[in-house]
């Protein structure tokens, strides 16, 4: 089933053109970014149900225009066209004495393309008590599991994203739909408490629903598992990374590390690797809107930049960084589509999409037999980095321990993996020929300015510290 651009946005066309055209009488560059995603979270618990809006829905618009410096203004209501350029022209003018950055005008080709995408069940064809019906029956059943549950969340997703872009040269539109759900146990026995969780994410529709299911048997037993899991003795090891773990190593070293807004303003190590060897001649890494298709893909960014497939790192050495499309212009270097905002209220920045290591030829139970005393690494909870100092930190929800080439059963749980960037990436050994994408989370810039991403990969065996 076709998503179809919102009537908001196709309403509003053409009143966005006649104020470009307005603007274009002040300005020698002006384009606007016009947004409208709705979104709807369900949850199901052992308390209740809740249905709110999701934290993507937004509806409005933001103009970007040249003087010799780039301002923006951001509004939400199409008001008479006379007042608006106005309003938007006074604004700006108020800004002409700051202190504010100089760059070159945007030179743009001209392109005029609507993108849309398909998904089996479009979210507004299935109604709500549906959905918390298909929940509420995930809950049940996750209770007839164990008798260690003390309480389960069924959580489902759904954001269609409309977007409009229109400048001299470019006329585009956009609109797709993406997904997510999680499956969270609780679980207790005596005093102690663990939970986990099974996420769920994809340019889907309301069958999401029908993957999540299946898999509820299975994430109870691993929570119940968990009360058991035993502590590790801290060191260096061995260890083969599950395709998420892999893909939060990749979002973590040499995401945030080269997004190249913090090229300009010199917070990033990575600028003096370029071209040089970061990795073993098995790391191939990529990030774009167009890599692949999960959560994070996209037709244009906000800045009216087609996404595209960047490659980062190629078998090993240091390629390409991700920029917006004023970093690109700062660095003199094509813009690769990255250019996301948390809103249309907010900054454009840098910022990831698909993060991911390309797979390689080896197989997972060869991995495993390959390691003497080590550990495989499964589903990360958090991760941070120091794009300066390129140190990364990760928390591990389990570590099964290998030993003499087999699993033996034990679970070690938390487990957190640190290191130096270039040493852990140039330590695999080998890279496994699977390939999974998880786009359940979002990522700060810092603390704030919050994206949707999606990370993942192959399984890849490195030397890791553990702790």
């Amino acid at each position: 089933m076709k998503v179809e651009l919102s009537e908001f946005l196709k309403d509003s066309r053409s009143q966005v053109h006649e104020l470009v055209d307005r603007l274009y009488k002040h300005f020698d560059y002006v384009s606007l970014l016009g947004t409208d995603c709705k979104g709807t979270v369900f949850l199901v618990n052992a308390k209740g149900v809740e249905v709110r809006d999701s934290m993507w829905t937004e509806r409005g618009f933001v103009v970007r225009v040249h003087d010799g410096n780039y301002h923006e203004f951001s509004f939400n209501e199409l008001e008479d066209m006379e007042k608006l350029e106005k309003k938007i022209v006074d604004s700006i003018k108020l800004e002409t004495d700051a202190n504010l950055s100089s760059y070159p005008p945007i030179d743009e080709e001209k392109i005029k393309k609507d993108f849309s995408t398909e998904v089996k069940i479009l979210p507004n064809s299935v109604n709500a008590q549906k959905k918390i019906e298909k929940l509420s029956e995930m809950k049940d059943m996750a209770f007839k599991e164990s008798d260690k549950l003390k309480n389960f969340n069924a959580i489902y997703e759904e954001v269609q994203v409309n977007k409009i872009f229109i400048s001299k040269n470019k006329d585009l539109s956009q609109s797709y739909v993406w997904t997510q759900g999680y499956l969270q146990p609780i679980v207790m026995e005596g005093d102690k408490i663990k939970s986990d969780v099974e996420t769920f994410s994809g340019l889907k529709g309301v069958e999401l629903l029908d993957e999540m299911a299946p898999k509820v048997p299975k994430i109870v037993k691993e929570a119940e598992s968990l009360l058991s899991a035993q502590r590790l003795e801290p060191g260096e090891y061995d260890v083969v990374c599950s395709p998420d773990v892999a893909g939060v190593i990749a979002h973590e070293a040499f995401g945030h590390g080269v997004e190249m807004d913090m090229f300009v303003k010199e917070r990033a190590k990575a600028v003096e690797y370029m071209n040089k060897r970061v990795g073993s001649d098995l790391v191939t890494m990529h990030d774009g809107a167009a890599a692949t298709k999960e959560v994070s893909s996209y037709f244009f960014d906000d800045e009216g930049t087609l996404g595209s497939d960047t490659v980062i790192i190629e078998n090993g050495i240091l390629k390409a960084g991700l920029s917006d499309l004023l970093s690109a212009l700062k660095l003199g270097t094509k813009p690769t589509g990255n250019g996301k905002r948390e809103s249309f209220e907010r900054k454009a920045y840098a910022r990831m999409t698909n993060t991911f290591f390309a797979p390689g030829k080896d197989k997972l139970e060869d991995m495993i037999s390959s390691i003497k005393k080590g550990y495989l690494l499964e589903k990360y909870g958090s991760g941070m980095e120091d794009p300066k100092n390129w140190g990364i930190q990760i928390m591990v929800t389990y570590a099964h321990e290998i030993i003499d080439g087999k699993l033996t059963g034990k679970i070690i749980s938390p487990v957190i993996m640190t290191g130096y960037v270039p040493d852990l990436l140039k330590s695999i050994s080998m890279v496994s020929n699977d390939f999974k994408l998880s786009g359940s989370g979002a990522c700060g810039k810092g603390y704030k300015e919050f994206v949707k991403v999606s990370a993942g990969g192959p399984y890849i065996k490195a030397k890791a510290r553990l702790g």
